[in-house]
């Protein structure tokens, strides 16, 4: 089946370009409040699933028995800017295991925070793994490694304990099948599974609720959640969605972006989470459908506007058009 159009981009009043997409809207039982597009065919949330993935950390007792505090468990969650304090509290986060920037796997990348990239330039650095926008995650498995007395080289691993733990967590709260038909490589090396956005959306309100899960791990994604709202600023950076959605509203809402036109939010208080999918794998698209999300479904009234209808500026600083949400998300 083909995707709805869900986003329009407009110059002046005109039409110029269209994002097609696929989204879903799920309570903690699994009742579907709300579909559009292909929400059955899997697709790779990829860093989506960030928080989800650092729950054996916090859920075994590694991230309290090395002492990492809330800005240290956002940051596991993250996909950073590469901004000063991301670079210091990832290297923090391996000091507090006996470990330095070696022990990462994640490869090394320039920040993706243009600013924080600048001034690295400037100062006649090069990056290392630590600017890696992964780096905060792959800290927290080799917390965890060290933490369980498992050796960390090689964690990236699918046979890895640390992976197992990850994909148990993983395929535990939102319900899918992963294993090796499901499975390829994310892009910081780790193993990246496909799962339905109705999985994920589900998931996702388990995740914000705690319905649905165990216990200990539904006392593990509160810490995780709570952390988060403490430290946005560590979950993306200075301007960007996520940090800046939940300075916004705070405990209300859990949003996280994935690569590839992908995002996924949880909204506790009223136990639903969601899930959305640009088909051309557009960051604007897939922005603009969270949001549009969110507003509907949280009651957020204005507060959102400008990330549901962002505008578009030239270089001069003139407006010449904007977004707005199209066919299912419109109204």
């Amino acid at each position: 089946m083909e995707n709805p159009v869900v986003v329009e981009v407009l110059r002046g009043d005109r039409i110029e370009s269209r994002h097609r997409g696929a989204g879903a809207v799920v309570d903690a039982d699994g009742r579907v409040a709300l579909a559009f597009g292909d929400v059955e065919r899997p697709i790779f949330p990829r860093s989506a699933v960030k928080a989800m993935q650092a729950l054996p950390l916090v859920e075994s007792g590694a991230a309290e028995r090395l002492g990492l505090g809330d800005a240290e468990i956002a940051l596991a969650c993250a996909s950073h800017s590469g901004e000063a304090a991301h670079v210091a509290l990832a290297q923090a986060m391996l000091a507090k295991a006996g470990r330095d920037v070696g022990a990462l796997e994640c490869g090394a990348h320039w920040p993706m925070g243009e600013a924080a990239a600048r001034t690295l330039a400037r100062a006649g650095g090069t990056p290392s793994a630590l600017h890696n926008n992964c780096s905060g995650k792959h800290a927290g498995f080799v917390c965890l490694a060290c933490a369980e007395g498992v050796d960390s080289r090689g964690y990236v691993a699918p046979d890895h304990r640390v992976q197992q733990a990850v994909t148990a967590a993983l395929a535990g709260v939102t319900g899918a099948r992963l294993d090796a038909e499901t499975r390829a490589t994310d892009g910081c090396s780790i193993p990246a599974y496909a799962i339905p956005l109705r999985a994920l959306a589900h998931g996702f309100a388990r995740f914000g609720s705690g319905q649905g899960l165990g216990p200990e791990r539904a006392r593990a994604a509160a810490r995780i959640r709570a952390a988060v709202a403490a430290h946005p600023d560590m979950v993306a950076g200075t301007g960007r969605f996520d940090t800046e959605v939940m300075t916004l509203l705070g405990a209300r809402a859990f949003t996280k972006t994935g690569a590839e036109g992908v995002f996924c939010a949880a909204l506790p208080e009223l136990g639903l989470g969601l899930a959305v999918k640009a088909d051309d794998g557009g960051k604007r698209a897939a922005e603009a459908m969270i949001a549009t999300l969110l507003a509907r479904f949280g009651g957020f009234g204005d507060a959102l506007d400008r990330f549901v209808r962002p505008t578009l500026v030239n270089w001069n600083g003139v407006l010449v058009g904007g977004l707005r949400p199209a066919g299912p998300l419109a109204g």
